[in-house]
């Protein structure tokens, strides 16, 4: 009798140590930022002005950016696997355009299926590092170096 039930519990135990290892792999999804719905996005006409929109659809979070010529709502879904990276599975980009007077100009909508890149900052920083390969910067310093002064002489 007493082995019936051990075995019973090894079952029990096997059984919820695979369910568990099972569901480890499952996927678990993620949904970041905000895009007003369409029916809100009809409501802003061309020449709305930027508090017009603001009033409408809100202004663009933490998820968005505000630039003087564009308002940028982004929508994302992220899937996530246990052992493997992230990945975007949908992703929705508003740009309600504006004009010198802050007027708009234009609403547009891409999908991660348009494959359409958005560039959200044009600043560009410089590099000090010259087109030069990572040895030969080492192997150029060597004959700068004062051996008595390294050495403290």
């Amino acid at each position: 009798m007493f082995d019936f039930l051990i075995s019973k519990m090894r079952v029990a135990l096997l059984s919820l140590g695979l369910i568990a290892g099972l569901s480890a792999c499952a996927a678990t999804y993620t949904n970041h930022g905000y895009v007003p719905p369409p029916e809100v996005l009809s409501e802003i006409g061309i020449g709305a002005s930027r508090d017009q929109v603001a009033e409408i659809a809100g202004a663009p979070g933490s998820a968005g950016v505000v630039r003087d010529e564009a308002w940028f709502y982004t929508q994302y879904r992220v899937r996530n696997f246990t052992y493997n990276a992230p990945q975007v599975i949908e992703r929705d980009i508003v740009a309600i355009s504006f004009s010198d007077a802050g007027r708009v100009t234009n609403i547009e909508r891409f999908g991660l299926e348009d494959g359409q890149i958005v560039q959200l900052s044009r600043r560009v920083t410089e590099s000090s590092v010259r087109d030069v390969g990572f040895f030969a910067q080492i192997l150029s310093n060597f004959g700068r170096i004062n051996i008595a002064d390294a050495l403290g002489g």
